[in-house]
């Protein structure tokens, strides 16, 4: 198994949404406001009057076989949106209870 988390600025929650639904991914962990900004470009994500937007955080734990496809989603949501903001990460899960 492999957990995915995904990042990204809130105006793409519905399409964040629509993605797991469509592949019918139920199980995840939503945090709507986190902060932050990218490792090499992007605008800062703060929530302050500087930098009013917000990102969020979803957490998925799928089989291996659905990873690239949940990563090839997300890379075309970028390419889209790019200056919007999106990035996913996976490591494995080793045991879960």
């Amino acid at each position: 198994m492999k957990a995915i988390m995904i990042i990204y600025n809130q105006a793409l929650t519905e399409k964040v949404e629509y993605m797991l639904e469509k592949m019918a991914i139920r199980g995840f962990t939503r945090w709507p406001l986190v902060m932050g900004t990218g490792t090499t470009d992007g605008e800062p994500r703060m929530g302050t009057h500087t930098w009013p937007e917000m990102n969020s955080a979803t957490l998925i734990i799928l089989n291996d076989d659905l990873v690239d496809e949940v990563l090839e989603k997300v890379k075309k949501m970028d390419a889209i949106n790019h200056e919007v903001g999106i990035r996913a990460f996976v490591w494995s899960v080793e045991k879960t209870v």
